[in-house]
């Protein structure tokens, strides 16, 4: 929705920003994507409307906030994935709450199937994009922020070895991160942290960004970073071997710059690798006849 809020003045090169900025919302709103100012950015790099740099990337923040403000970019479109309201729920009577619980009644799709999966990504800012597709597969999602803590660590630690007890399930995580240095150590470090934590070794698949998807997709390369000590970069200007650069180069690339609707897919098609079919629709059967029990109930409750 456009909505007007303060009296803005664009010049030429401004307004030719807000128009371009607009057919790429849209198109992207017409597959029912939003997107992350970044994300946009990128979208204006790779259709090389302007360069990939700091200023670029600040001149069009600027010029799509006061857009924004003006009413002639529609608020819904550009989200901030990083911050959240908390409230508390309520409900209006008894027959509501139960009503309530009968759509929201759900049983474990992954607790007959032969692995669990758990789809993990580094940026928060890409959680939003992923979280829909992990929802219909019935697939845990994770913001690792990074480096993942060493709470979350254990904790997810935690989450396996008790589907291990319960189910003598294995669990498969689904990893997402930037195609540079850090971003590539992170892939080993979750492994290795799960393993340290579990005590038997945890798979951990890196699914994004890859070299061989670099080369296909060919998102706006930056500059590895010389200082980030996994870049391989000694003091004295020498690379040590089987390091970032020494494998890759000198360029790094980010996963916000892949397009919405290929992390989609790319998450829906390493997801249904592991779904056995037959298993999956028995447990829906089952969901299904126990919400109408459900409903059932909720018929002789106060409105």
């Amino acid at each position: 929705m456009k909505e007007f809020f303060a009296d803005k003045k664009f010049r030429g090169e401004a307004l030719a920003v807000i128009e371009t900025a607009n057919e790429i919302i849209e198109d992207y709103q017409a597959d029912g994507f939003d997107l992350t100012l970044r994300q946009l950015y990128y979208q204006f790099v790779s259709r090389g409307h302007i360069a990939n740099n700091d200023k670029e990337y600040t001149r069009l923040g600027t010029i799509i906030n006061d857009a924004r403000l003006a009413g002639l970019v529609d608020w819904d479109a550009i989200k901030d994935r990083t911050r959240h309201i908390r409230e508390r729920g309520c409900w209006k009577s008894p027959k509501d709450i139960v009503i309530g619980a009968a759509r929201g009644y759900h049983l474990n799709r992954w607790n007959t199937q032969n692995m669990a999966v758990e789809v993990w990504i580094e940026k928060d800012a890409l959680i939003g994009v992923i979280e829909d597709p992990c929802w219909e597969l019935d697939v845990p999602c994770f913001s690792c922020r990074g480096y993942v803590s060493q709470s979350a660590m254990y904790e997810a630690g935690q989450r396996i070895l008790k589907r291990d007890e319960e189910y003598c399930m294995d669990t498969v995580i689904l990893h997402l991160g930037d195609h540079d240095p850090s971003g590539i150590d992170m892939t080993r470090d979750i492994q290795e942290r799960l393993s340290m934590f579990t005590s038997f070794d945890i798979e951990v698949k890196r699914i994004a960004l890859t070299m061989a998807q670099v080369t296909v997709l060919n998102p706006p390369p930056n500059p590895a970073k010389l200082t980030d000590s996994r870049s391989g970069m000694n003091k004295d200007g020498s690379i040590r071997p089987d390091s970032y650069i020494d494998n890759y180069g000198y360029e790094s690339w980010e996963l916000d710059a892949i397009e919405p609707r290929q992390l989609v897919k790319l998450v829906q098609d390493e997801v249904d690798q592991y779904i056995d079919d037959g298993a999956w629709k028995a447990v829906e059967e089952q969901e299904k006849e126990d919400r109408e029990s459900i409903m059932k109930l909720a018929a002789g409750l106060r409105s």
